[in-house]
């Protein structure tokens, strides 16, 4: 555990932010034209959480990017963690953990005692203090593959986490068959104590159950994906690792292609390289919503981004919605498949770039990269994941990752905190001095149920650990 301050005070008003290089001590230019104060940011806590085996099934700690494992109850924190079982064939070869931290430090309150499954499990909470988590458990022997599995809610007590906890089954239109593979979104409304839950049904739609402040499972449906008329073979087009708000009964739902190649050359060609018949398009953006989910029908999707015409790569990172109805959206993109551009894209440039919009009514009112390095420029940061971080006062802020060039071609992970301004432009950021950089971690959000805070409680994915930090935000 240690503390470190930084902060950026005065009335300077910078036209471009400078980004300096622990390591180096040299400064080199961060992209983002920027104005105004950097927030004052103080790491209080850096500890270990829990170690893990990579458990060779396709998913891991982190594979549920667009939820969060992390969530506070007041002074408590909880963390749902993944343990490999030993001896089980993947793919439903791990089982759940809840741990928890008081004053005296984390301590694991409990484990799965029957179930096996394949993914991690998101988080929620609700103003009773109940703690919630979303599990998938398999309905098959362990000696099967893969096979079908039965979405659950389980509830703890957020004042007595070791407490035998309820299994809630919600409640779906028909009969679905669900998989290990659910690739699940789980949203909380914080204010009302209300929850969806989101699962893929194979590649037509996602199957999707409301739950509201009386217990009951009162709204059920289907969300058709969008259809890609445009395809060589015309397909719904899946859309998968979301992330997903429920505010005052509103939802809000943005996530990326996942599909197999639809391009018959590109396949063709990557099958060539990897020896494989599959490998999946992630670079379609596309946006939904619905004013009320108890019973309006869900609004026609809409692409907010699309790196199609290059074979390239988009990553939905985040998505907030104020009080004003206006919703914010963090993605990454790449340009192009490095593995086709060559043969395919001669011609292009490669670029990496983290993105920010404003949406209402499902149109892009404003746009811009946070970060942008394009091909040549061997002095610009390459952007990785991102998240909002709400305020008390309403501010918004964006915690992110990057990966930052330094002396002798050598880059370092680093973290860096900037706010959103009012008038939709990022303001000067600051780096988060971690001893452990983060570049793939959840936080403890508000589409989790949790309050606006000043305080960034950060899950972070180290590759053999999952650690936790604190990070306090001042002006």
């Amino acid at each position: 555990m240690r503390t470190a301050v930084v902060s950026r005070r005065g009335g300077l008003l910078l036209r471009t932010l400078v980004l300096l290089l622990p390591a180096a001590g040299l400064a080199r230019p961060w992209t983002v034209q920027a104005a105004g104060v950097a927030p004052e940011v103080a790491v209080e806590v850096e500890e270990e959480v829990y170690r893990y085996e990579n458990p060779d099934n396709g998913a891991g700690p982190s594979w549920c990017f667009g939820n969060t494992c992390i969530v506070r109850g007041g002074s408590s924190l909880f963390v749902s963690g993944l343990e490999k079982i030993p001896d089980v064939r993947p793919l439903n070869n791990t089982r759940w953990l809840l741990y928890v931290r008081s004053d005296e430090g984390w301590r694991l309150a409990q484990k799965d005692p029957r179930d096996r499954t394949r993914e991690p499990s998101p988080l929620g909470i609700l103003p009773d203090g109940s703690v919630l988590m979303s599990v998938n458990p398999t309905l098959t022997g362990p000696d099967a593959h893969a096979g079908p599995a039965q979405p659950q809610i389980l509830r703890f007590d957020a004042r007595r986490p070791e407490a035998p906890f309820e299994t809630i089954l919600p409640v779906w239109e028909g009969n679905p068959d669900f998989t290990e593979h659910s690739y699940r979104s789980f949203a909380v409304d914080g204010v009302r104590g209300e929850l969806i839950l989101f699962q893929n049904v194979a590649y037509s739609h996602s199957a999707w159950a409301f739950r509201d402040g009386q217990g009951r499972w009162s709204a059920r449906g289907q969300l058709a994906w969008p259809w890609g008329a445009d395809y060589q073979k015309p397909q719904p087009i899946r859309v998968c690792y979301p992330s997903v708000q429920l505010r005052d009964r509103a939802v809000y739902f943005c996530g990326v292609s996942d599909i197999l190649e639809p391009n018959e050359a590109w396949r063709a060609y990557k099958r060539e390289l990897t020896g494989r018949d599959w490998d999946y398009d992630f670079r379609r953006l596309f946006y939904t919503w619905t004013p009320d989910i108890t019973g309006q029908p869900f609004r026609p999707w809409v692409e907010l981004a699309s790196r199609e015409r290059t074979c390239g790569w988009i990553t939905p990172c985040d998505l907030w919605v104020d009080d004003g109805g206006t919703v914010h959206v963090l993605w990454t993109e790449r340009a192009i498949d490095p593995r086709l551009r060559e043969k395919f894209f001669p011609g292009e440039k490669q670029s990496e770039s983290l993105h920010y919009a404003r949406v209402r009514e499902g149109r892009i009112v404003s746009r811009c990269a946070i970060l942008h390095a394009e091909e040549g420029d061997a002095s610009a940061p390459l952007p990785g994941r991102a998240r909002f971080h709400v305020m008390p006062d309403g501010r918004l802020l964006v915690f992110l990752h990057a990966r930052v060039p330094g002396s002798g071609g050598q880059a370092a992970d680093e973290n860096r905190l900037l706010e959103i301004q009012e008038d939709g432009t990022p303001g000067p950021s600051v780096r988060v001095p971690l001893e452990t950089p983060m570049a793939a971690f959840f936080t403890a959000g508000v589409r989790a149920g949790c309050r606006p805070s000043d305080t960034i409680d950060l899950l972070g994915d180290t590759g053999q650990a999952m650690r936790y930090a604190r990070v306090r935000v001042g002006r």
